[in-house]
């Protein structure tokens, strides 16, 4: 049990680490080299506990996304109805742009990563179940008439898409977007693209 504690201890402590890292010093700076001098954890324990560099990298992806997609089903869940389900999803997610910048410009800047290739099957599985209960949360809903159908492959485009892209460009040095206003702005937009008939 001891054993078992710090082994969970030093796995929380490479995943915060290296995205701090990340934070800090950029996808330049993110190398196996850095997390392990500012982690204090030998390269042998690291390769112990995620195999590789990638496999931080991978884990470090998988918690993010995971974090992102927690929010955003407490908020769905909070929602009575389909327009303040979907405006609350969209908020989340913008929000938790905001307030969890590090995590997700690592999110972002991932989806351009080696890494996600070698763990995509890994990756896959835990995006698909983190999703599920906003398809539960729909797939009533859709067929009520509250909201439009959608094909489940399509949700996530549509609802989420949008606001991924306004979070990629406000992340961005290279755009120039209020986030603040696309929290206004984009989760009305995103229902009416929603809404039935």
């Amino acid at each position: 049990m001891v054993k078992q504690q710090r082994g969970e201890a030093t796995v929380e402590l490479i995943l915060t680490t290296a995205l701090r890292v990340y934070a800090e010093q950029g996808q330049q700076g993110f190398t196996v080299n850095a997390v392990t001098a500012a982690s204090g954890v030998s390269l042998g324990s690291l390769y112990h506990h995620f195999g590789s560099f990638d496999g931080v990298a991978a884990a470090l992806y998988i918690r993010c996304m995971g974090r992102l997609f927690d929010d955003m089903v407490e908020a769905l869940r909070r929602s009575r109805t389909a327009r303040t389900g979907i405006r609350a999803l969209v908020k989340a997610y913008l929000r938790f742009t905001e307030e969890h910048r590090d995590a997700a410009l690592f999110l972002h800047a991932s989806a351009y990563s080696g890494y996600l290739a070698l763990h995509a099957k890994e990756i896959r599985a835990v995006k698909e179940a983190k999703l599920a209960p906003v398809i539960e949360w729909m797939r009533p809903r859709m067929e009520k008439g509250e909201i439009a159908p959608v094909p489940a492959a399509l949700v996530e485009v549509l609802v989420i898409g949008p606001a991924c892209e306004a979070a990629r460009r406000w992340l961005s040095d290279t755009y120039d977007l209020d986030l603040a206003e696309a929290e206004r702005v984009l989760p009305d937009r995103i229902w009416q693209a929603l809404r039935p008939g």
